[in-house]
């Protein structure tokens, strides 16, 4: 299956390309024909599928793609963003439409708290506090399950509790590394059949290594559309220290959102079986997913954003993806200094 669509009720919707192919446009709608390998390991072209221009929110491609400037033109006429990993599965870049919501006044805004190293500070502890946070969360959950967790907990929270006394961004960030190489301890005895050891990352040496790292591409490509659904520039952090060629401000974001969104689904998809060894390949020193692999996790993440919870403020049910937006609302009142940021914390 060349594309893969996740329905969301209202909305539009997300397209996994997994095959390299060409993607172009037909008229008011876009074309992709595949490129499949048939029993043998012979390239051969696929049934082309339409897609509906008016239906797509954003394209991800895990294969090669085929295009033209005239359907980059088009994509960014009707706001569709796409995002590039390559065949390890490490996040390459975005093509994103005209950024129409920027504002003079929040560039200011966000280039003065960044400037401002006692206002970059505050914010930078608010993303490692929420990310503690939620990690705990996570490991307390499965500690109540019988996972024997209390001491990794208890080390967690030593950390934690000096993240307020933190005066500079390179001491927030040991603490933060300090707190998730213990959080990754906790992983061996919260997974069942599979280990993760040591964390290893370019590239990963293991199967958990190798959800993680996926896992993790795809919360910051999620970060990265929903603070473009706003007026902040994506380029301008201050946890992560912002550089060439890169969207540092979802690195930020998503610090906060990585242990619910990809941690919850890892423990989901190991513990359950959905994904299993079969799953992964294994060659030149690299442990990376495999075209089934991928579909299965990235069926469990959309599944994932697309749960709802009750929101505490909005009194009204709101799904994991939009939590993404709201926060970066959050962050934009804070920067115009209209309401204190506070990171968002799992209260279930």
């Amino acid at each position: 299956m060349p594309t893969t669509p996740i329905n969301q009720s209202q909305m539009k919707k997300t397209y996994y390309l997994f095959n390299p192919g060409t993607l172009q446009r037909k008229d008011n709608t876009l074309k992709f024909t595949p490129v499949e390998e048939d029993g043998n390991g012979v390239e051969h072209t696929g049934q082309p599928r339409y897609l509906p221009v008016e239906d797509i929110a954003e394209f991800y491609a895990f294969g090669s793609l085929t295009a033209n400037s005239a359907l980059y033109n088009f994509l960014g006429q009707n706001d569709i963003a796409v995002h590039f990993f390559d065949y390890y599965e490490n996040y390459t870049g975005s093509f994103m439409p005209k950024d129409g919501l920027l504002s003079g006044r929040m560039l200011l805004a966000q280039t003065a708290y960044y400037q401002d190293k006692k206002k970059r500070i505050v914010i930078a502890r608010k993303f490692i506090e929420g990310a503690a946070f939620n990690m705990i969360k996570n490991l307390k959950y499965y500690d109540k399950r019988g996972k024997d967790l209390a001491e990794i907990i208890q080390r967690i929270e030593a950390y934690a509790a000096n993240i307020a006394a933190a005066n500079a961004v390179d001491e927030l960030m040991g603490l933060e590394g300090n707190i998730r190489q213990t959080y990754y301890e906790g992983f061996d005895l919260i997974l069942n059949d599979f280990e993760m050891g040591n964390r290893t990352k370019q590239p990963p040496q293991n199967e958990v290594n190798a959800l993680i790292s996926f896992g993790n591409m795809m919360c910051y490509s999620q970060c990265l559309r929903a603070i473009h659904q706003t007026q902040l520039n994506p380029t301008i952090s201050y946890l992560h220290t912002p550089g060439e060629r890169r969207y540092s401000l979802s690195l930020d974001v998503s610090e906060i959102f990585k242990p619910l969104l990809v941690d919850r689904v890892i423990f989901k998809v190991l513990n359950k079986r959905e994904i299993q060894e079969k799953h992964f390949d294994k060659k030149l020193n690299k442990c990376i997913l495999n075209q089934t692999g991928k579909k299965i996790f990235v069926q469990a993440f959309e599944d994932r954003l697309n749960e709802t919870i009750q929101h505490r403020s909005l009194k009204r049910n709101v799904s994991y993806r939009h939590l993404i937006k709201l926060e970066c609302y959050k962050l934009s009142k804070h920067l115009l200094g209209m309401e204190e940021y506070k990171p968002f914390k799992m209260w279930w």
